[in-house]
C-alpha cells in the first residue's frame, strides 16, 4: 500500500518535467525532481539526464501537439485491447485470422472513443502548418 502512494507522488513530480512550457523550464523541473528523488531513484534520474536530448525532442513542437505526444493512455488502452484479443491464441491458422482479431479489438476499442480531443481545431491547424506536405484533408 505504501509503495502506491510513493509511486503516485513520484509520477506526479515527474509530470512537471514533461509538461513544462519550455525545454529550459523542463530542465529546471528535472533538477527539482532529482533533488527530491535521486537518493531513492538514481537510475531514473540518470536515465533522464543521459537521454535528455532524445526525451525532450517534443519541446520543438507547439504546446497543443506536445499534449498529444505525451498523452499515451489511448495508445496503451488500444495495445491492451489488442493483447486481450490475441493473448489466448498460441498461433493463428492464417494471416487473415490475425488481421480479423486485431480488427475486432479495434472495433471494440472505438466504441469507447466518445471524448473529442480538446482544442482539436487548433491542434489540426498546428499539424497542417508543420506537416503541410504530409497532411491532406
Amino acid at each position: 500500500m505504501w509503495f502506491g502512494r510513493i509511486e503516485k507522488k513520484f509520477s506526479a513530480d515527474m509530470k512537471h518535467i514533461y509538461t513544462a512550457p519550455t525545454k529550459q523550464a523542463a530542465e529546471a523541473a528535472l533538477n527539482d525532481f532529482a533533488e527530491k528523488w535521486e537518493s531513492k531513484y538514481s537510475y531514473a534520474i540518470g536515465s533522464w539526464r543521459n537521454n535528455w536530448d532524445e526525451l525532450t525532442v517534443f519541446f520543438d513542437f507547439p504546446l497543443e501537439i506536445r499534449k498529444i505526444i505525451y498523452t499515451t493512455n489511448l495508445i496503451e488502452n488500444l495495445n491492451g485491447k489488442i493483447r486481450k484479443y490475441t493473448k489466448n491464441k498460441m498461433s493463428f491458422p492464417t494471416d487473415d485470422a490475425v488481421l480479423k482479431s486485431v480488427y475486432l479489438a479495434l472495433k471494440e476499442s472505438t466504441k469507447k472513443w466518445t471524448m473529442p480531443i480538446q482544442n482539436w481545431g487548433i491542434v489540426l491547424n498546428q499539424f497542417i502548418l508543420i506537416f503541410e506536405k504530409r497532411l491532406r484533408l
